[in-house]
């Protein structure tokens, strides 16, 4: 996304607030204007010690005034600053909770392509680079403004001469926070890059650690983290070195400018032109017009980050969407489990064929395999049942309804899948069960996990149903895990079943029990399995043998066998 159209969104965003932002101008207008006139006064008191002495008589009035000024400009300083993290925060509560239902909404083919680090690191660590640099420019950016603004404004009206020697040298400090500004916001967007990549690949190393051990390749994985860590380092390290030349170079400047306002004021003071306590207003007045100069090119800088993180979170919100639903979509009720697959062809990348002119006729209640060597399309053809992906030609039809015209909801609900990828979330083993059935009593949760023999382990775990796991299980075995998969399935009981080597983790002893649970569950339920074991699919009703995405053979187990073709050398393989 390019800079401008990065700040409009943020801009629009941040108008949202726009009376708490109107509030917090007016209150950095009411704090400037108190802390230039602090300056005056100190000014006045200076000259009445030069004209009458040091009287406390003489001086109270003035320093009543000051004390007040310094408290008042003390209080609203601090509900300013108040009101702007309240804005900051928000803003930046929105942007993720944007981006959260975005990813919600995101086609599975974005998921699949791009690193689940990388989407956390827009989310979290680029959402919080964007706060610390919008709080910053909300802190100093307008306020540094107006103090320029009124500072020239009360030196014109005062002497024009030393306005004049301000107004001249200024543009130079202007024209060297611009120039370093220009060429840092590249760098930014690069480091960001960057650090995504290394989230992504922590993220990464973390999830599979049992896999880098058991092959061996911890040195090789700490290798490629130091080649991402080294890049990330010499790129950070670029872009802080340029953006630090924005500070001494404007104050080289500012000091520029301190030294004009000094030699031209004690020119005047020797000419009779202006009183010692003027001057020392004006030497006043001169560092706070310069201060915001340095303040700012310091805001530059983390807006240019800031900037460059709220590119990155924003790209993603502004992600195509699946395919929304026609308004006319249909709600699949009374489900029986008619499903045809008609001319379909389908790719992940346009480049590389997958399936082509895939037909299928599935009546209620048949069990259908599907076999065949790993990349025939086995797992595609589940994707395009659930309609993870839609289909590049041709249609998928339930009960006679293209899935495309029904809503996702109810095609889904019509489906039960136990994957040889177990899901599980951070709770307890009873809301991990009843995730597709939130409202099933005790005793249905407990007849479902005696159905698919999960009961007896997870009585013996600590606080049974009611143990806590982690993200993913914790430390349960994969076996354990995929029993509760199990479980959770023969709770809800839905018209279809899709059954993705559902048992590949559990002893062969449990294997047996679950099979005969799952024939029970098969039932009346059209249901497709996808099994490398072709032992497990014997009792199949149709067998389809995938090879390139095309069904090259189709029958069941006895006549698959006598026709000695591929599949018969499959099974054969596998005795």
């Amino acid at each position: 996304m390019k800079r401008q159209g990065t700040l409009r969104s943020v801009l629009r965003r941040i108008g949202r607030y726009r009376y708490l932002v109107f509030i917090s101008f007016a209150l950095s207008a009411v704090v400037v204007a108190l802390t230039l006139y602090a300056p005056y006064l100190a000014g006045e008191a200076i000259d009445q010690i030069a004209v009458t002495g040091f009287t406390m008589e003489a001086l109270s009035p003035i320093l009543v005034r000051l004390m007040l000024c310094v408290a008042l400009t003390a209080l609203l300083q601090w509900v300013m600053n108040a009101i702007n993290n309240r804005v900051t925060f928000q803003v930046v509560r929105d942007l993720r909770q944007e981006a959260l239902r975005k990813i919600g909404s995101l086609p599975l083919a974005y998921i699949d392509s791009h690193p689940h680090g990388e989407l956390v690191s827009r989310v979290i660590t680029d959402a919080d680079q964007f706060a610390d640099g919008l709080l910053m420019g909300f802190t100093q950016l307008f306020a540094g403004i107006i103090t320029i603004l009124g500072t020239l404004a009360i030196l014109f009206a005062r002497n024009w001469q030393i306005a004049l020697v301000v107004v001249l040298v200024t543009p130079l400090s202007l024209f060297v926070a611009r120039f370093i500004a220009t060429k840092t916001h590249d760098m930014f967007v690069q480091q960001s890059r960057t650090r995504g990549e290394m989230t992504a690949y922590i993220d990464e190393m973390i999830g599979n650690a049992k896999v880098v051990k058991a092959y061996g390749r911890e040195s090789q994985s700490l290798h490629e983290f130091d080649d991402i860590n080294d890049r990330l380092g010499k790129i950070g390290m670029r872009a802080t070195f340029f953006s630090s030349l924005t500070n001494p170079s404007t104050r080289f400047v500012n000091s520029m400018v301190y030294a004009g306002v000094a030699l031209t004021g004690a020119l005047s003071v020797l000419r009779g032109g202006m009183t010692v306590g003027l001057l020392t207003s004006f030497l006043s007045y001169a560092n706070q017009y310069t201060k915001p100069f340095n303040e700012i090119s310091g805001v530059v800088t983390e807006l240019q980050n800031a900037i460059a993180c709220a590119a990155r979170l924003l790209e993603l919100i502004h992600e195509p969407s699946q395919t929304p639903e026609p308004s006319n979509a249909v709600e699949l009720k009374d489900v029986k489990g008619s499903v045809t697959l008609e001319n379909v062809d389908f790719s992940y990348t346009p480049e590389k064929a997958l399936i082509q002119n895939f037909n299928l006729s599935v009546q209620p209640g048949q069990r259908v395999a599907i076999v065949g060597p790993t990349g025939c399309g086995k797992t595609t053809l589940i994707n395009l049942l659930m309609r993870f992906y839609d289909v590049d030609a041709g249609s998928v039809r339930v009960e006679g309804h293209d899935v495309r015209q029904t809503t996702r909801r109810s095609l889904r609900g019509a489906y039960g899948m136990v994957l040889q990828e177990t899901w599980l979330k951070a709770g307890t083993i009873r809301e991990n069960i009843a995730m597709g059935k939130p409202e099933a009593t005790e005793e249905e949760i407990i007849a479902a996990a005696k159905a698919s023999h999960a009961h007896s382990f997870i009585r013996r775990l600590p606080q049974g149903y009611d143990t806590v796991i982690g993200e993913d299980g914790g430390m349960l075995s994969q076996g354990q895990k995929q029993l509760l998969c199990i479980t959770r399935v023969m709770l809800c009981l839905p018209p279809m079943l899709i059954l993705d080597e559902a048992t590949s983790s559990i002893d062969t002893r449990t294997e047996l029990k679950i099979q005969s649970a799952f024939a029970r569950m098969m039932e009346g339920r059209t249901s497709f399995i996808v099994a490398h074991r072709l032992s497990t699919i014997r009792n199949a009703d149709v067998i389809l043998v995938m090879r390139d995405g095309h069904i090259v053979e189709q029958g069941d187990h006895e006549s698959l066998l006598a026709q000695n073709g591929f599949y018969a050398e499959l099974y054969y393989a596998a005795q």
